[in-house]
C-alpha cells in the first residue's frame, strides 16, 4: 500500500502534459513490442535467409537512425518537440503498415529505412519534452514513471504479437501500422509545444555554431555515450537475437517466448519505483556502474543454459540491471544539457540505442555463423563486459562534472 500511495501522490504532483506523454508512448511501446522481438525471425523466413544474411539490415535500420537522429535533435531544439514527434509517428505508421507486403529484399530494405529513421525522433522528442516540463530534481522519478509506463505498453505488446502472428504477419503489420498512425493523431490533437525557440530568443546559441560540436567537446558526456552505445549492443542481441536463437535451436513457439520479454515489462511495472529509490541514494556514476554489470552477466549467461526457465531467469537478471542503468542514464544526461541543447544532447543519447541496435545482431551472426549459435552470447558479453569498465573507469577518474547537478545522488 505505500507504494501505491506514493504513485499517487507522485501522479498529482507532475502536469497534466507528462501524463499525456506517458499515455502516448506507452501505446506507442506497445504496438512497437508487437513485432520487434519478431522482426529478424520474419526477415529470415519471408527473405529464406540465414539470420545472418539478414542481420544486416539492422545495421542499415542504426545508419539510417543516426543520421535523423542528428537532424531531428537540430530541428527539436530550434523549432519545437511536437512537430518531431507527430511527424515522426506518422511516417513510422507507413513504414510498418506495408511492411505486410513487403515480399523482396529491396522493398524490405526501403521500410527498413523509414521506421529506422523514424524510431529515435519521437522517442529524443519525448525525452526533451519530459526534460522541458520537470524539474532536474525530480526527473529520475518522472523518466522512471514514464518507463513504467512503456513497459506496460511492453508486456503487453510480445502476447498479442505472438497471437496475431499465429495468425499471420499481414494482419501483424496492418495493425501495428494502423496504431502507430492513431498515436501519430492523437499526439497532433493532445500535446502542445514545450520547448520552442522562445525559450531562447536571441538564439545566440545557433549564431555561434553551440550544437554537435560543443556537445562533443563534452569529455563525460562522450565517454558516457561510449559505454552506453556497447551496453546498447550488448541488450540489442538479448532482445533481437533470442526470439530466432531459442525458435532455430531449442524450438521455443513465438507464442510461448513472448511470456520472457512480458516479464521484463511486470518486472518494470513493479519493481521501478523500488529500485529508483535505492538508485536515488548512490551517484549516478556508481549506479551506472552497478547496471552494466548485472547486465553483462545475465545476458552472457544466456550461453550456458537451454529451455524456456534458463532464458527467462537470465531476462529476469537483464531487466534488474535495466531497471537500474536505464532511467539513471536518461537523467544523467539531462542534467548535462544545457536547455538551448537538450534535444541535440537527448538525440545523441538516443543515437547509442540505433548504434548498438546496428552492430549487435550483425556481430553475433557472423559470430553464429563462424562459430556455432552459442558465439552470439560471447560477442554479447565481451560487448557488455566492455561497457561496465568504461563506466567503471569514469567513475573511478573523477570526472564527475562538479558544476553540474549531476554528481550528487540522483534524488537530491
Amino acid at each position: 500500500m505505500p507504494m501505491f500511495s506514493r504513485i499517487t501522490k507522485m501522479a498529482r504532483s507532475y502536469p497534466r502534459q507528462f501524463w499525456l506523454i506517458t499515455v502516448l508512448m506507452m501505446l506507442a511501446w506497445l504496438f512497437y513490442s508487437i513485432i520487434w522481438s519478431y522482426l529478424l525471425l520474419y526477415f529470415s523466413q519471408r527473405l529464406d535467409q540465414p539470420l545472418s544474411g539478414v542481420s544486416w539490415l539492422m545495421t542499415l535500420n542504426a545508419v539510417v537512425g543516426v543520421t535523423s537522429s542528428f537532424l531531428g535533435g537540430a530541428i527539436a531544439d530550434r523549432f519545437g518537440r511536437k512537430g518531431v514527434m507527430v511527424f515522426s509517428l506518422l511516417l513510422s505508421s507507413v513504414g510498418w503498415f506495408f511492411f505486410r507486403s513487403a515480399d523482396n529484399l529491396p522493398v524490405v530494405a526501403l521500410l527498413v529505412v523509414i521506421t529506422g529513421a523514424t524510431t529515435p525522433l519521437y522517442r529524443l522528442a519525448t525525452d526533451a519534452m519530459v526534460a522541458d516540463l520537470i524539474p532536474v530534481e525530480r526527473r529520475l522519478d518522472a523518466y522512471s514513471m514514464l518507463r513504467m509506463w512503456n513497459n506496460l505498453g511492453v508486456a503487453i505488446g510480445p502476447a498479442i504479437g505472438g497471437f496475431l502472428i499465429s495468425l499471420s504477419y499481414f494482419i501483424t503489420f496492418s495493425v501495428v501500422g494502423i496504431g502507430f498512425a492513431v498515436i501519430g493523431i492523437l499526439s497532433w490533437l493532445l500535446l502542445r509545444e514545450s520547448g520552442t525557440r522562445q525559450q531562447t530568443p536571441n538564439n545566440e546559441a545557433t549564431k555561434s555554431g553551440r550544437g554537435y560540436r560543443t556537445i562533443l567537446q563534452d569529455k563525460v558526456f562522450v565517454k558516457t555515450l561510449g559505454a552506453y552505445t556497447l551496453n546498447r549492443m550488448c541488450t540489442s542481441i538479448l532482445w533481437l537475437m533470442l526470439a530466432a536463437y531459442t525458435n532455430q535451436n531449442y524450438g521455443l513457439s513465438e507464442s510461448s517466448y513472448g511470456f520472457i520479454p512480458a516479464t521484463n515489462a511486470v518486472m518494470v511495472i513493479t519493481l521501478q519505483l523500488l529500485i529508483t529509490r535505492k538508485v536515488n541514494q548512490h551517484r549516478p556514476q556508481s549506479a551506472m556502474v552497478a547496471g552494466t554489470l548485472v547486465y553483462a552477466i545475465s545476458i552472457f549467461s544466456v550461453a550456458f543454459g537451454e529451455g524456456f526457465w534458463w532464458f527467462w531467469l537470465c531476462m529476469v537478471g537483464a531487466t534488474i540491471g535495466e531497471m537500474i542503468l536505464v532511467p539513471t542514464t536518461t537523467t544523467f544526461t539531462s542534467r548535462l544539457a544545457p536547455p538551448d541543447l537538450r534535444a541535440r544532447y537527448m538525440s545523441l543519447y538516443t543515437f547509442t540505442w540505433t548504434i548498438g541496435t546496428g552492430l549487435g545482431p550483425l556481430l553475433a551472426g557472423f559470430a553464429s555463423d563462424l562459430f556455432n549459435p552459442r558465439a552470439m552470447w560471447y560477442t554479447a558479453g565481451l560487448a557488455g563486459f566492455a561497457s561496465f569498465f568504461i563506466f567503471l573507469r569514469l567513475a573511478r577518474s573523477g570526472m564527475d562534472r562538479q558544476d553540474q547537478p549531476g554528481d550528487s545522488p540522483l534524488g537530491s
